[in-house]
């Protein structure tokens, strides 16, 4: 087959992946191309874990396991060592990159059970999980992935922090920090509300927390305002123009409220937080922390700060999360994929990969329709199904078919119509 490689600039390709002892597979070895690659089988094949092992190169963090040690094959957990590796060649500004993740099982001293050992290989030097930021992007789509509309705001800050991450290794790292100083902070609070130590030892923690938590705040608002405006164009195309599509920062600490109270109006929410320096949100953030403080004590716990805040999406005014219909919030939830891949290109320079699990499944004829052109945007994308014919004839015979089992891939055998 014909690469195409050379032909595409500002575009993030993957070239080869290569798994060993992933999911169900004891070692599968891939050439993708560009354009658009479908992966069909029936459940349980495997057509999810190659585009979970795809996604996980962008952070080495799960996104369908409770604990990454799922990942590791059933059988190699009968090996004295357990371990799974994904090698991936990638294409990253015009130049050939290598990541190479592996998970390993090892049992140190009297530990009860094996613990998970995480190596990073970036072009064959060992590197850090977080430096992983930005070397390869992807946008992905799982039929779970629902839960960022329907579900608990940790599902949307989740989705927020994974697309920053990839858009700016600041972010990524300022996150890092973020965390442990929230880690560190409660500890502190429940030691206090015990009454062993002083208040005062809460300035340097409150600090830190307004420092990183400024950061996030401030670039949380900004990607939901770009966001907000590429997915509405989106939204209304694969809406026929019926629907307007809204996406709204609900910071747990708001320091653009009105001297009344009342929350800034809505179509300008994002863009007045987004504004506002990160000198002025630090300062404003420690000073609310300063006024809570004898609360959140009691409370042994950090009650402020962007670990609390989430984010609503609204259709003509209404509350997608609360009263939108299954096929309203799939619609939405796909609006704002597809305008994280422009949002991506436009902040990294290249296009991310593109992938979608059973993403026609609950879609009606029109809505399909309208998906599979948008998806003639991105410039290498891949598709899950268990039934090719879901998709359109013209949009099968311009793409690449592999059959997916536990044996690997190879090429689908169905004829599909020239007509």
């Amino acid at each position: 087959m014909e690469r195409r490689y050379a032909t595409i600039s500002a575009t993030m390709l993957l070239k080869r992946l290569s798994l060993t002892q992933f999911r169900i597979f004891d070692r599968l070895d891939a050439e993708f191309t560009t354009g658009t690659t479908i992966l069909v089988g029936s459940n349980a094949q495997g057509k999810t874990s190659i585009l979970e092992a795809i996604y996980y190169l962008t952070s080495a963090n799960g996104v369908q396991a409770t604990h990454d040690r799922e990942l590791i094959s059933f059988g190699a957990l009968q090996e004295a060592t357990p371990y799974a590796r994904i090698v991936a060649q990638i294409e990253s500004h015009s130049r050939d990159q290598t990541i190479e993740i592996r998970l390993s099982l090892r049992t140190a001293g009297d530990q009860p059970r094996p613990r998970l050992m995480k190596e990073i290989l970036i072009n064959g030097v060992k590197r850090r999980v977080s430096d992983l930021a930005g070397v390869f992007n992807a946008v992905l789509f799982l039929p779970r992935d629902i839960d960022v509309v329907e579900g608990s705001p940790g599902n949307r800050r989740d989705f927020l922090d994974a697309s920053l991450a990839q858009a700016d290794p600041a972010y990524a790292a300022a996150l890092t920090e973020y965390r442990k100083v929230i880690s560190q902070r409660n500890a502190l609070l429940k030691q206090l509300r015990e009454r062993r130590g002083k208040f005062q030892q809460l300035d340097f923690w409150d600090q830190r927390l307004s420092e990183h938590g400024s950061l996030l705040m401030e670039q949380r608002a900004r990607a939901l305002s770009e966001l907000n405006s590429l997915a509405a164009r989106v939204h209304q195309e694969l809406s026929r123009g019926k629907e307007q599509l809204e996406l709204l920062y609900l910071p747990k600490f708001d320091p653009t409220r009105r001297s009344d109270g009342q929350m800034h109006p809505r179509p300008d929410r994002n863009d007045a937080i987004a504004a506002l320096s990160r000198a002025r949100l630090s300062s404003a953030l420690t000073e609310r922390l300063n006024r809570i403080r004898k609360h959140e004590i009691q409370r042994g716990v950090s009650t402020l700060g962007p670990h609390r805040d989430d984010f609503q999406f609204c259709i003509n005014g209404v509350d997608l999360g609360r009263f939108g219909s299954r096929g309203q919030n799939r619609t939405a939830l796909l609006a704002l994929k597809l305008a994280e891949i422009q949002w991506l290109k436009h902040r990294t320079g290249e296009w991310p990969v593109l992938l979608l699990d059973e993403v026609l499944a609950e879609l009606d004829v029109e809505r399909r329709s309208d998906l599979l052109e948008r998806l003639k945007a991105a410039p290498q994308s891949l598709l899950t199904a268990a039934d090719p014919d879901m998709f359109l004839q013209r949009f099968l015979r311009s793409a690449t078919i592999w059959k997916v089992s536990a044996e690997g891939l190879t090429p689908y055998s169905n004829r599909i119509s020239s007509g």
